[in-house]
């Protein structure tokens, strides 16, 4: 086998790759392969310093599958390749890079000269041609290296199509139909559309396989075109860069209805609609092209123009039929069976600042290198990029004039510069990078010039600016190829070895271009877009943020939206967080004993049934507003759910009274069949009545089975969880005269969340709890709670062969994420300025993806580092995961986790301790359960023999963070809170690192307020933000409520009109929004609206309640409204995590803080709510005057346990404040003033202290 260096000279190799000595005879031994090739095992290859093109070429004579490849230093020496980048062709000609699973082409090499590292390739190659590039080598030498390549005999049958030819298979009956095909082929194509394969029969059923744009299209029908048109057909698109002249590989599997469809190892699954599940085809199969019948010659469509290889359809091989001259193919115009090489030559521009390509003015002149042409001048090109912006070509001509042809956001700008003053302007084209095609483009244009003294493709080099030639944006990354100067082609080879032209940062005979978006990892349908270095995901509309839309922008359940102080409404909620499943709507009623949540279907009313029999019984299926993935899910994580099915009959039983046969029925959300009415202890027939022992006849288990000619009642409340919800209601005895049946299925609700509370505590260092391996090869989230007084220890650990990662207390205040993907270990610290192991809980969230890493402890600057572009990507972990500790049992942590999280999975932490050793369920404490100690936001503190509310985030004060904050504001009173920009934004724009730009850049506000007013039109709030974006909540002139949001400065802002009547009526009103992405939800009003985009609040500046003048660019109904401001009272106002109205009060001389006018503390907000609970009881006692004589005896037995209690109470009462002054004079048990921990870095200014204190009392239990 021969060896081609990068100088040229041809090379035999002598020996194989040795540990020891080198030998002068070949000895590869290959161990279950059929070829192996043994390259320069003596002294081994080495590049002179001097020489441009480093790297070594094998020739293996034929087209072989290569498996691996090692390589090893040069002998008796310190030169060595420490990485290296493997590329690939058939001819030696139009090179392709290898890259790994992950997309890495990097392979790692050799420490040493005598070591030998082996490399098993994870996907196989067919090729003749190698070549080793060395990346990295020996710091203490240079370039030296050995190589050996491992695989295996390679044969095949090759067809070329001239894009004017096809091949017809024809079957040996009119009709062919199958309920199984399968059909593989490998094909390299000189253009981006043709078609390779199609079929079709007279109903309509067809198959066709093609090339569109790049892209491999499959399009099937199964159906009758004409009794069901379009109901069986499916399409779907594979692959990206498919005409890159490269093999690549196509494998089509159907049975049925279901289809695999796999293109270079990228598989789709899908499932054609319709009735039919047989493809009938006429006549022939065809190859290459869709012949017009009759017409030989002519073509339908765009005909394939490439190669094709190993084509097979139903095992039959259709190319070795063909050779063979076989009766059964048919050949369409000139298919050939060997395979023509493309003569392109490609050139791959890799940097954005300093790839350039220097040409003379005519090519093929000699020495016309900067000696000008005059006359008429050409220039033609083709090229391929995603960027949408970079210089194309410079050239200069005659005196100061020069030329420049630019990609300015994906349209072509050719740009004659006259002089400095004078120019002309051509500007074609649009989406030229192929970013909305998610392919390159490829185009020609022609430029007409006078005299061209030299002229650069693309970009400039620096030492050519004094002749004016400077980027006037980033040079031009992609592919070039088909270079035509003046009608004469452009030799890149020469370009390469140095005889014609200059270049840098160039690669010769290879198109390095690669799409990013193939494999997509913008999770949760994301839209993904590129450039040459990297990939960005549009998360708009998908309710998913993120570098890769991973993590949900919506709370997992009611319970947490309770915590963050909502109230009874419409919300969307996530249940799986990061998870596959999509988010769903429910309702979410907050009561004051528990948070249930609500989930309709379409069976809400009562549906009478009158005449089914059990032959021909009545059925409805109940349609959820959730799928029921989606419900089970919820069902998982409630403590309890229930749905009550209200069951009237007349003359109707539940059973057959004979035999105990079931007449009526439900079924379960698995679609089984359930025969019992009610309670939580499934498979017994029986109604609620039976469990009650109450039942109208006692010989029966329901009060239908006796079947009374009066209506009796059955109603029952479901409660078996696995069970739920009830998903189709059967009823099939109402046949008889008389006979009827009422029934209606209540909603399923559900109240708890086990998993917010879910937690272990840890009381030895060697202890831990293990669960099943981490799942998060590409993506990765893992949050949960901490408590600790340990100064170390660890949270998490995954251990693989190589891989690892690991989040852990690395000291008092100091928590470090670390993890190894093959790029080398990455550790990201946050460090806090209070210590962690406080007894408090704290939360962090970790998160590693294939564009970046993230670290966030509580509600300090989120730590965040970029992955690298073109480094490895996937995880890959095999041990068990360690909750609390290591497989070492060292470094153990002590104390207690709760609501551990890993990419939307909550583990159960709390049942995997029951059975553990030194780990115990639940955790101590009065904060760690989900009791309502503290209430509207209000932080839960632990203390040595109590617990104190801390309010400083919430809106209320008082000890339970209960007490109503109101202020009356007059006529030019205004508040405004300025929200500074954080340092670490300022540092780096392009991240908000902040907790209020974290949350900012979910899309979501949360607003909740009570005013009182009779002025109108008024300034409830606004806020605005330093890209003139704001939103504002005022009463119009009518006193109507609007809400106005402008996110887009391009588009109108967008404006709801929640009430039509007018709310400046002197009453009490409470508003409580919430926007999550693109829905908005006014929940006292159950009103849910949609804004015309997701985009968030970015980079908040202010926040204003009251009186407004003087912004720009805000609308002039909200200027006017501005202008007015407020006169009333405003209490109780929380804008996310901030309650400014409390914050004003409190931090008077604040800077952060700024009031204007007469600005009064007042009770108006509680007065408000008495007079209104006043009014409401004078009715409530005006609509039950005409109640009946017991109900007034039973209100006076009523008035006197109240009274009975009111002296209890008091008694009660005085022993407490008893026991509270006793207990403040003992010092063992005194309070001392626990810091204020800030939510956010923007807000340390402020100095809440005495706000906390002033709210705080400490409770003894």
């Amino acid at each position: 086998h021969d060896v081609i260096p990068g100088n040229g000279v041809l090379l035999h190799f002598t020996s194989c790759l040795t540990t020891s000595v080198p030998v002068t005879k070949s000895q590869c031994v290959c161990v279950c392969v059929c070829v192996c090739v043994c390259v320069l095992g003596g002294g081994g290859w080495t590049p002179e310093r001097t020489d441009r093109l480093r790297w070594l070429q094998v020739d293996l004579r034929e087209r072989v599958e290569v498996t691996a490849v090692a390589t090893q230093g040069r002998f008796g020496s310190s030169d060595w390749v420490s990485s290296y980048a493997l590329q690939y062709s058939d001819a030696g000609r139009a090179w392709k890079q290898y890259r790994l699973d992950d997309s890495t082409g990097t392979f790692p090499g050799n420490a040493n000269a005598d070591g030998v590292v082996h490399h098993k390739l994870s996907h196989s190659i067919r090729t003749r041609y190698l070549r080793f590039l060395p990346l990295g080598w020996s710091a203490e030498g240079w370039i030296g290296l050995r190589v050996e390549v491992y695989g295996c005999s390679y044969k095949s049958d090759v067809a070329d199509f001239d894009g004017r030819s096809s091949l017809l298979y024809r079957f040996n009956q009119k009709s062919m139909s199958t309920v199984k095909d399968v059909i593989s082929l490998q094909f390299k194509s000189q253009r981006a559309d043709g078609v390779l394969v199609h079929g079709e029969g007279q109903r309509g059923d067809y198959i066709t396989l093609e090339l569109h744009q790049g892209s491999l299209a499959l399009h099937i029908n199964l159906d009758d075109a004409k009794m069901h048109p379009s109901s069986g057909h499916v399409s779907v698109s594979l692959g990206s860069l498919l005409d890159d002249q490269h093999w690549h590989s196509v494998l089509i599997e159907r049975f049925n209805k279901q289809i695999n469809f796999t293109v270079d190892r990228l598989t789709r699954h899908i499932r054609t609609g319709g009735l039919g599940d047989s493809l009938e085809v006429d006549y022939e199969l065809s190859f290459g092209g869709i012949p017009l019948p009759g017409k030989p010659g002519t073509f339908l469509r765009k005909n394939f123009h490439g190669c094709m290889e190993n084509l097979y359809y139903n095992g039959v091989n259709i190319i070795d039929l063909a050779k063979r001259k076989k009766p059964q193919i048919y050949s369409v115009g000139n298919v050939t069976f060997s395979c023509s090489e493309p003569t392109a030559v490609s050139a791959t521009f890799l940097s954005s600042s300093s790839s350039f390509l220097q040409l003379p003015a005519d090519p093929a002149a000699e020495g016309a290198e900067g000696e000008g042409v005059s006359g008429r001048w050409s220039a033609g090109f083709h090229f391929r990029t995603w960027n949408r912006d970079g210089l194309l070509l410079w050239s200069g001509l005659q005196r100061s004039e020069r030329l420049l042809l630019l990609l300015a956001d994906g349209q072509l700008r050719l740009t004659h510069y006259r002089s400095a003053v004078q120019s002309a302007e051509i500007t074609v084209g649009e989406d030229l990078n192929g970013l909305q095609a998610s392919r390159g483009s490829e185009i020609d244009h022609e430029l007409n010039s006078f005299i061209v003294i030299v002229f650069f493709l693309p970009g400039c080099p620096a030492a050519m600016a004094n002749q004016g030639c400077r980027n006037p944006t980033l040079a031009f990354q992609g592919c070039m190829r088909t270079i035509i100067i003046n009608n004469h082609p452009v030799d890149l080879y020469r370009v390469q070895q140095g005889i014609l032209g200059n270049y840098s940062e160039l690669q010769i005979d290879i198109c390095g271009i690669r799409d990013r978006c193939l494999p997509n990892y913008c999770e949760h349908d994301g839209e993904c877009s590129q450039s040459w270095s990297n990939f960005h995901c549009d998360c708009s509309g998908t309710g998913y943020t993120g570098a890769t839309c991973h993590n949900s922008i919506f709370e997992p359940s009611c319970e947490a939206h309770r915590l963050t102080g909502s109230a009874s409404g419409f919300f969307s909620i996530d249940p799986d967080g990061s998870g596959p499943l999509k988010p769903t709507v429910v309702y979410c009623n907050m009561t004051e004993e528990k948070v249930w949540m609500v989930v309709g279907h379409n069976g809400s009313a009562p549906v009478s049934v009158k005449g089914s029999s059990l032959q021909k019984p009545h059925v409805m299926k109940l349609n959820y507003s959730a799928t029921l993935q989606q419900l089970s899910t919820l069902l998982h994580r409630a403590e309890h759910c229930q749905q009550e099915v209200l069951y009237r009959c007349r003359k109707s039983r539940l059973f057959n009274t004979w035999d105990g046969t079931p007449l009526s029925w439900w079924l379960d959300r698995g679609g089984e069949r359930r025969t019992y009415w009610g309670g939580f202890l499934p498979g017994v027939q029986q109604c609620s009545c039976s469990l009650a022992e109450n039942c109208i006849d006692m010989n029966y288990f329901c009060n239908c089975d006796a079947d009374r000619n009066s209506w009796e009642n059955d109603t029952g409340l479901l409660s078996y969880k696995d069970h739920l919800p009830v998903t189709e209601i059967v009823v099939g005895d109402t046949n008889r005269t008389g006979s009827e049946a009422v029934y209606k299925v209540g909603p399923l609700q559900c109240y708890g969340d086990r998993f917010l509370w879910n937690s272990a505590s840890f009381y030895q260092e060697s202890s831990y709890l293990h669960f099943p391996t981490l799942q998060a090869e590409l993506s990765m989230d893992i949050s949960f709670y901490f408590k600790t007084t340990a100064p170390s220890g660890v949270f998490l650990e995954n251990l693989g062969v190589k891989h690892f990662v690991r989040v852990e207390l690395s000291g008092p205040s100091v928590v470090t994420f670390a993890f190894e993907v093959g790029n080398g270990p990455v550790v990201l610290t946050v460090k806090s300025h209070i210590p962690l192991n406080d007894k408090q809980w704290h939360y962090v969230r970790a998160e590693r993806n294939v564009k970046e890493a993230s670290l966030q402890v509580d509600q300090l600057p989120l730590r965040f580092l970029e992955a690298p572009s073109d480094g490895h990507n996937r995880l890959q972990l095999n041990g068990q995961l360690f909750i609390g500790g290591t497989a070492s049992r060292q470094k153990g942590f002590l104390g207690c986790i709760r609501a551990l999280n890993v990419n939307g999975l909550t583990l159960d932490l709390d049942e995997r301790a029951k059975m553990t050793p030194g780990v115990s369920s639940g955790c101590p404490g009065h904060c760690s359960s989900q009791n309502r100690l503290c209430h509207n936001r209000g932080r839960c503190i632990e203390k040595s023999s109590g617990y104190v509310c801390d309010c400083t985030h919430s809106a209320y004060g008082g000890p339970h963070c209960q007490k109503e904050v109101s202020v009356s504001f007059e006529s030019g009173t205004s508040v405004t809170y300025t929200f500074q920009e954080p340092f670490s934004v300022m540092r780096n724009k392009s991240r908000q690192s902040s907790a209020i730009y974290a949350q900012s850049s979910k899309s979501r506000e949360n607003v909740a307020f009570r005013f009182l007013t009779t002025k109108a039109p008024a300034m409830l709030m606004t806020v605005t933000t330093y890209h003139q974006q704001y939103m504002a909540v005022i009463l119009a002139h009518n006193g109507s409520l609007q809400i106005w949001y402008q996110l887009n400065r391009e588009k109108q802002p967008d404006v709801f009109t929640p009430t039509q009547h007018s709310l400046a009526n002197g009453k009490l009103h409470r508003i409580q929004l919430h926007r999550e992405g693109r829905d908005m939800y006014v929940q006292d009003i159950n009103q849910k609206y949609r804004l015309s985009t997701d985009r968030e609040l970015n980079m908040i500046r202010s926040l204003t309640l009251g009186k407004v003048t003087g912004r720009a660019g805000v609308d002039e109904e909200v200027l006017q409204a501005g202008s007015r401001g407020f006169i009333g009272c405003l209490s109780s106002v929380q804008f996310n995590h901030l309650a400014p109205l409390k914050a004003a009060i409190l931090n008077r001389g604040s800077s952060l803080v700024s009031v204007l006018g007469n600005l009064v503390e007042s009770n108006c907000g509680e007065l408000a709510d008495k007079s209104s609970s006043r009014s409401l009881s004078g009715k409530e006692r005006l609509k039950n005057s005409e109640q009946s004589d017991s109900a007034v005896i039973g209100g006076l037995i009523a008035a006197l346990v109240l009274v009975a209690l009111s002296v209890l109470a008091v008694m009660l009462r005085f022993l407490y404040r008893y026991r509270l002054q006793h207990s403040q004079q003992t010092p063992s048990v005194k309070e001392k003033d626990h810091p204020s921990q800030p939510e956010l870095n923007y807000r340390t200014q402020l100095s809440l202290h005495s706000s906390i204190r002033d709210s705080r009392k400490e409770y003894f239990i």
